[in-house]
């Protein structure tokens, strides 16, 4: 949606041309629908803006996502929430299952952060973004590159010092060294250029 904007009228029409020849949505990311397995799910608060800075907010959200997750029988393995977005690496048959149940939760969660912060009608998502996870090295990646996400915006230095994260779990079942020797064994590198601001 970003880049979209900066193009120039032949960028854009280029990107479409490719996008309907590859049987893609035109303006919305593909999802991989029909096809079970992990997947790294990302939804952004609507032009990134910063809408959970509360930290009772964002306590909220991560609470009410992950119950819905939960209740709709998506296990999770790994997740993040910040401010303007989150990061949830999570099992699925279908993808149907998941957006159907990001579709009401969003919906359910807007409408109330709008009324606590007296904002009636203003837009906080922007759609979801989903990753298939493609293997064992992927899938770890992955979970280094959510508890790292943190760390990756500013957060804060250290990726346990950020109280919204799965990473306190794996702490305390795997402890920390597993952690270090996971974060290099299976670095994330460039993971997200381009797509996680």
């Amino acid at each position: 949606m970003y880049d979209y904007r900066k193009m120039t009228l032949a960028e854009r029409q280029q990107t479409l041309a490719e996008r309907r020849a590859l049987s893609l949505p035109l303006h919305a990311p593909p999802h991989w629908r029909g096809v079970p397995g992990e997947f790294l799910i990302t939804a952004a608060c609507y032009e990134h803006r910063h809408i959970f800075e509360n930290p009772n907010d964002l306590s909220w959200l991560a609470e009410q996502t992950l119950q819905a997750l939960t209740l709709a029988g998506l296990s999770h393995a790994a997740w993040v929430f910040l401010p303007n977005h989150y990061h949830v690496l999570l099992q699925a048959q279908d993808l149907s299952d998941v957006s159907e149940t990001l579709r009401l939760l969003h919906s359910r969660i807007a409408t109330e952060i709008n009324g606590r912060q007296k904002q009636r009608g203003r837009q906080v998502w922007y759609r979801f973004t989903d990753r298939l996870i493609r293997n064992e090295r992927h899938y770890w990646a992955t979970v280094n590159y959510i508890h790292f996400n943190p760390v990756k915006h500013g957060y804060v230095d250290q990726a346990q010092n950020w109280a919204w994260s799965s990473v306190h779990d794996y702490l305390a079942t795997q402890g920390k060294e597993w952690l270090e020797r996971a974060g290099k064994d299976f670095p994330f590198e460039d993971y997200g250029k381009g797509w996680d601001w």
